[in-house]
């Protein structure tokens, strides 16, 4: 069996304010698809955003937006100080400003318009800049 790590796929009832987000975010440019379909894509993965809508093409209750308490999404940046500097004024919900963490990273946190957590975070510690190959 082959397998790969293609996306994750975040639900949300406005489509464009949440890919506009993480455009901002990233510095990437979404790919539109749809007016309920975009996609950011980052080396090899995608972070998809989908509109409720979407949501009948896979049956009942499958997911709800605004309702992920479990899911942080990651994004691994070279200075998350600078990073935060360049995003703060645009950020309803900072979480924890940047903060060293005990393995090594240190992390921003904060949430989305949908109010999933955003993790930017830098690799500063030798044994966390090796697993990470940097």
């Amino acid at each position: 069996m082959t397998i790969s790590f293609a996306s994750v796929r975040l639900i949300t009832a406005d489509v464009a304010a949440t890919t506009a987000f993480y455009e901002r975010v990233t510095g990437a440019t979404a790919a539109r698809h749809t007016d309920q379909f975009s996609e950011i894509r980052i080396g090899g993965l995608a972070l998809a955003v989908a509109g409720t809508p979407t949501l009948a093409l896979f049956g009942e209750r499958v997911a709800e937006p605004a309702a992920n308490r479990s899911l942080i999404v990651e994004f691994r940046v070279d200075d998350v100080d600078a990073e935060y500097e360049r995003l703060r004024d645009g950020l309803d919900d900072v979480v924890q400003e940047p903060t060293t963490m005990p393995w090594g990273n240190r992390s921003l946190l904060f949430r989305d318009p949908e109010g999933n957590l955003v993790n930017l975070f830098t690799p500063v510690s030798a044994e966390a800049r090796t697993r990470f190959g940097i």
